[in-house]
């Protein structure tokens, strides 16, 4: 049933979108909407997928190489002050693209990179802290501006305990916000797999953690 709101309350209203589709066009389409923040999660090519998707090719999600992720037209989406944030794994040879191939392609400029702490329930880290290329406890999110954005932390930690779903990342616009100059920043994010306020989610599974299997009833 509708009803008039009541004096003196408050009205929270969030935008959202989606494009379910390849990610290069979809940015092809938004050109000219000027983001003010832009997140990205790209398919790295990884053993662990690559073996999923042996044993079934069902299994998994397309992989991209790193020139292929450069190569995303996000440029004429961002406004003139953005900040880009792109989840990245521990590999070296990743780390290094997006500072060196990605990061420069798309006229980004890099500033620092924060830490997802991977905790237990009961807070520890879900593994051990390991030295040259073993499993870690925590994955990376490389931070770059376009134009004027100031007094971004470097290696910032935060932590939380992971969903059970596969690369199931959390929301990081909270984090993010302080270090934006627009009041109500409009958001991109890339690869998206659930929605979020205020934001544009693009790929090919925008709505896929959205799926009603995955909520209870109250």
């Amino acid at each position: 049933m509708n009803r008039e709101p009541e004096r003196g309350s408050v009205i929270f209203c969030y935008e959202k979108k989606f494009y379910c589709g390849d990610v290069k066009e979809s940015c092809t389409k938004l050109g000219g909407n000027s983001f003010d923040i832009l997140i990205a999660d790209p398919p790295w090519w990884n053993k662990y997928i690559r073996r999923l998707k042996n044993a079934n090719r069902n299994l998994g999600y397309s992989m991209m190489y790193n020139e292929e992720i450069a190569s995303i037209p996000v440029r004429a989406c961002l406004s003139e002050n953005c900040l880009v944030v792109v989840w990245c794994t521990n590999a070296q040879s990743n780390i290094n693209a997006v500072k060196d191939i990605i990061f420069p392609k798309w006229g980004v400029e890099y500033l620092a990179t924060w830490f997802w702490l991977k905790l237990t329930v009961d807070l520890e880290p879900i593994c051990s802290f390991s030295s040259g290329s073993g499993k870690q406890p925590y994955e990376r999110v490389m931070i770059g501006r376009i134009g004027n954005v100031e007094n971004v932390p470097e290696d910032l930690v935060f932590a939380s305990i992971p969903s059970a779903l596969h690369s199931h990342k959390p929301p990081l616009l909270d984090l993010l916000k302080p270090y934006t100059q627009a009041k109500d920043p409009k958001i991109l994010e890339l690869f998206a797999r659930y929605m979020l306020p205020n934001t544009t989610s693009v790929g090919y599974e925008p709505l896929k953690w959205q799926h009603i299997s995955l909520y209870e009833e109250t």
